[in-house]
């Protein structure tokens, strides 16, 4: 069995437990899950006794000093454009504590100010924290929730002041930043129309990367997975990511990013990746650039799922079955990039941060960088937020915030230092606020003079007087004697040459497909036919996992109706092999595919239990909710684990960090499941741009699991219907051709708990991935008809796209009937009580991809038949009708007659007496 080892050496940290489970917020954590370790206790530091007497003896300079560690930053030097005045803040007045600027008197400072004098001057300590706490990098820290992180900072900010960057690292941060200079001014000559979203004026950030990617490199991280909006993108690819420059000017000119034979229609130049292996001395890390849509932050949750993704593959932390003194986080880093106005604005960053400190979903402390260009697309920093800064939202889970101005690039690099060991000390998000500006407008053909003229002013001004900010460093190293104009003409020359020698390759150049590597080495882009794949189990091994998927420790206090009717019902059905029910049919596909050695990971709201408490995945111990997942004890070492991740109450951040998931490792099953089915609508975004379109835009796969709860039981408007239509529509299926495997996504509608046991299988054993989305069940979850038996999971066995209808006689049909899902049940009660042995009942399993030739198949069998029709308990204008009926009518020649509800504009009725008579129609009909 997994467990989380060491755990009576954590309890003793603790210090605390009352009956052996945790007082602190540790989620049921006593001997530990697959996917959750309880963090390290943090050491603490003792203030020494004489410290203590001091800050009493001068109670009023501890005052004054902690005013400026908390309010510093308020009238920080952080500004490069001077647009904002810098205001006096009161609570920094010395006279307000009892000291006059005028005195002279000598203060110890033992245990009030870090690693300085012993004793000084009001003036000179007011000189030092000025210094410290309202130049160019200020640290916003008060907010942070322990004494022992506050402490930290002021540590880090009083120790370290006045310390400089070693002369080779000036030298090779100037190179960096005349580099990216030059880069933007050859993109901007040769290409004088494209839209490059260049880094003009945030240049600094360069150096922030070097600086993130080198130090994670020393403190022996593996990876590093980055998401990042379009500004500076470019940069960033050819200057360090080694993105060959020809792809580059290939894009630019139209040409695409793909080599012939691959299947994708590709993307905008401004959201192409990377991925690539930095070398730093004596240390190397792989880099990730996650793919980003237009959509600005969506891919936030993207890249922290990924990053958790790479954490699994790698077996950190959470996923250790070791004892040892790693920590979350030591192996994988998510680097996330922002802008200001999208940062500030958008729900899913707030989601996102939600995420941070979460069982089965933080990442060990993302990094954060917001390229604070103090502008949105032409809407200024007063009008597109209420807070003072657009980092406050990170604020909500006690982030620390370093602002920093971006005409510093030291500064910049001492931001970076100090994110990155504010992590690796206490392994949480950080984020670092570089407030810049854009030389151009949103992108190079805008011009921002319309709506922001003063500013533009200014920043036209800079440009004019050659004061950009590469130019001015590199000009201050040359003051300093540390270079010289020959050295600096040199690097924009030779970045010049081969920049040019890039260029002229490009027609030459032929595009490589990097998808299908490393972990994915032996998938394959799915065919344009429709496969069939053997998905049946040894039904002896399906017993023996079915009994296993609700065994108990003896000690182990499970619920009584749990008891009875879970554990020793499915004992029972194991023992008989039929009756099955759909809770039964996932547990025996789970449990079987981690028999296999894939990891299964399900993620929601509540999924553990089940929306209708029909799962129980978790078993809690009545007694000291101790979490117990039978699944992952199945055998002793075990290949395969279960992760159950009860999620937060958000949709799009939780999908797309399964998204991120799916498309770290074909190993990994990947499910996402909606409390209900329309609540999937919270995450459009990540379903558009991710989901539903991830493949045809970068080549990459995705095996993720949607499930929807769908059904018209008279639940209303909101809890009834998972826009079936809606899904089809984001599908590429053809009307006038026949589909294959290679389309984008699956829709699947199943009416047993067999062919769904088939579904979850059938996503592992295939050699291609894709996303499945399964209409779900609601009131088939219970339903005595809608069972299976072993036999239909054994060898041999797989998913049908389409069911025939096995109690009619062809001879006397006249009558066909198409459906999908449960409505079906109703249709073939109703049939049985009128006795019409004249209407068959086809089920169309299998959406997208459309089925045709298995159609095809059931029409033949009814040569009798003069009327076809399609029945759906959803409205009109919803459902699968629109989808199905122009390839009845193009691909198989049958002209299909409607049969449901009329048309609406919400998925269903919100008064009872409406929808019974609804309900009892849309029946009746179909027979009428």
């Amino acid at each position: 069995m997994f467990r989380c080892l060491g755990i009576q050496k954590i309890i003793q940290t603790h210090g605390k437990r009352c009956n052996g489970a945790f007082l602190s917020r540790e989620y049921h954590a006593k001997h530990g899950v697959f996917g959750y370790r309880p963090k390290k206790a943090p050491k603490e530091e003792k203030v020494s006794n004489e410290a203590i007497q001091n800050r009493i003896h001068n109670a009023n300079l501890l005052r004054l000093v902690s005013a400026y560690r908390d309010h510093g930053h308020k009238r920080a030097r952080i500004d490069p454009l001077g647009l904002n005045t810098i205001e006096e803040i009161e609570s920094l007045n010395p006279e307000l504590y009892g000291f006059s600027s005028q005195e002279s008197t000598s203060l110890d400072l033992q245990g009030i100010l870090h690693d300085w004098k012993e004793s000084a001057t009001i003036t000179d300590v007011l000189k030092r924290l000025e210094d410290i706490y309202c130049g160019p990098l200020a640290v916003e820290f008060h907010q942070l929730a322990t004494e022992e992180e506050k402490d930290w900072f002021s540590r880090q900010l009083e120790q370290h002041h006045g310390k400089t960057l070693p002369v080779d690292r000036k030298k090779e941060l100037a190179k960096i930043l005349l580099e990216s200079q030059v880069f933007d001014n050859f993109m901007a000559t040769k290409f004088t129309t494209v839209k490059r979203y260049g880094g003009e004026g945030a240049e600094a950030m360069m150096g922030f990367f070097d600086q993130v990617f080198r130090q994670a490199a020393e403190d022996d991280i593996q990876d590093i997975v980055l998401g990042m909006p379009h500004r500076g993108r470019l940069n960033l690819l050819a200057g360090m990511l080694n993105i060959p420059p020809e792809l580059l000017f290939r894009k630019m000119r139209g040409m695409p990013e793909f080599p012939d034979g691959v299947q994708g229609s590709g993307d905008v130049l401004s959201h192409l990746t990377a991925s690539t292996d930095l070398q730093y001395e004596d240390n190397s890390i792989h880099v990730t650039m996650i793919p980003n849509p237009s959509h600005l932050e969506a891919c936030n949750p993207v890249a922290a799922g990924k990053t958790r993704a790479a954490q699994l593959h790698l077996k950190e932390w959470d996923y250790s079955e070791e004892e040892d003194d790693s920590q979350r986080g030591d192996k994988v880093l998510c680097l996330q990039i922002h802008g200001d106005a999208a940062f500030t604005s958008q729900g899913v960053v707030a989601e996102t941060l939600g995420l941070a400190d979460l069982p089965h979903y933080h990442v060990g402390g993302s990094v954060h960088f917001i390229a604070n260009n103090q502008l949105g697309f032409t809407t200024d920093a007063k009008r597109g937020r209420s807070s003072r800064y657009s980092s406050d939202i990170a604020k909500m889970i006690d982030c620390a915030v370093i602002h920093v101005n971006g005409d510093y690039p030291e500064e910049v690099i001492k931001a970076a230092r100090l994110a990155m060991a504010y992590r690796q000390t206490f392994r949480k998000d950080v984020v670092v606020d570089m407030l810049c500006f854009r030389r151009w407008g949103h992108n190079e053909l805008d011009d921002p003079s319309f709506t922001q003229p003063n500013m533009y002013k200014i920043i036209r001004g800079r440009y004019d007087t050659g004061k950009s900010v590469p130019d001015v460093y590199a000009d201050q190293l040359v003051s300093d004697g540390l270079l010289t104009k020959e050295e600096i003409g040199k690097i924009n020359a030779d970045c010049m040459t081969k920049l040019g020698e890039h260029f002229q390759k490009l027609e030459s150049f032929p595009p490589q497909a990097r998808h299908l590597q490393k972990q994915w080495t032996g998938l394959v882009q799915a065919s344009p036919q429709i496969t069939t794949w053997d998905t049946g189990v040894d039904t002896n091994l399906l017993k023996y996992v079915g009994a296993k998927s609700v065994e108990v420790p003896s000690d182990l206090a499970v619920h009584p109706h749990l008891q009875k009717t879970l554990v020793d019902v499915r004992k029972k059905k194991m023992e008989a092999g039929t009756g099955l029910d759909w809770a039964t049919a996932e547990a025996l596909a789970v449990g079987s595919l981690l028999y296999q050695g894939f990891n299964v990971r399900i993620s929601g709201q509540d999924v553990g239990r089940g929306t209708f408490s029909h799962r129980h995945f978790m078993l809690i111990d009545q007694n000291d909710d101790r979490m117990h997942i039978p699944l992952n004890d199945i055998v002793e070492n075990q290949p395969g684990y279960l992760e159950v991740a009860n999620s937060s109450l958000s949709e799009e951040a939780v999908l797309g960090f399964e998204y991120g998931m799916s498309i770290e490792s074909p190993k990994n099953l990947i499910i996402w499941e909606a409390q209900f089915g329309d609540f999937f609508n919270g995450a459009q975004v990540i379903i558009d741009t991710f989901v539903a379109s991830g493949e045809t835009k970068w080549l990459l796969q995705s095996g993720l699991t949607i499930f929807l709860p769908h059904g018209m039981d008279g639940a209303g408007p909101e809890h009834s219907s998972c826009r079936i239509e809606r899904w089809l529509q984001l599908c590429d299926s053809k009307e006038d051709a026949v589909d294959g495997d290679n389309i984008n996504m699956q829709v699947v509608n199943p009416t047993t708990p067999a062919q769904y046991f088939h579904l979850l299988r059938r996503q592992m054993v295939r050699n291609f991935r894709k996303p499945l989305v399964v209409v779900g069940p609601k009131i088939l979850l219970r339903l005595p008809a809608a069972t299976s038996s072993l036999e239909d999971m054994g060898p041999g066995t797989f998913f049908k796209p389409v069911i025939e209808d096995q109690s009619a006689d062809p001879a006397r049909v006249t009558r066909v009937v198409f459906c999908s899902g449960k409505h079906y049940y109703g249709l073939a009660k109703e049939r049985d009580a009128r006795g019409a042995a004249d209407v068959a009942i086809i089920r169309i399993e299998e959406l997208c991809p459309f089925p045709m030739e298995a159609i095809m198949e059931e029409i033949k069998k009814y040569s009798k038949a003069t009327e076809f029709i399609w029945s759906q308990e959803e409205h009109r204008n919803m459902g699968a009708w629109s989808f199905v009926h122009p390839r009845f009518e193009n691909l198989l020649a049958c002209k299909l007659k409607y049969v449901g509800r009329g048309v609406l504009a919400t998925p269903a009725v919100g008064v009872g007496e409406v929808h019974q008579a609804e309900a009892k129609q849309v029946i009746t009909d179909a027979f009428a």
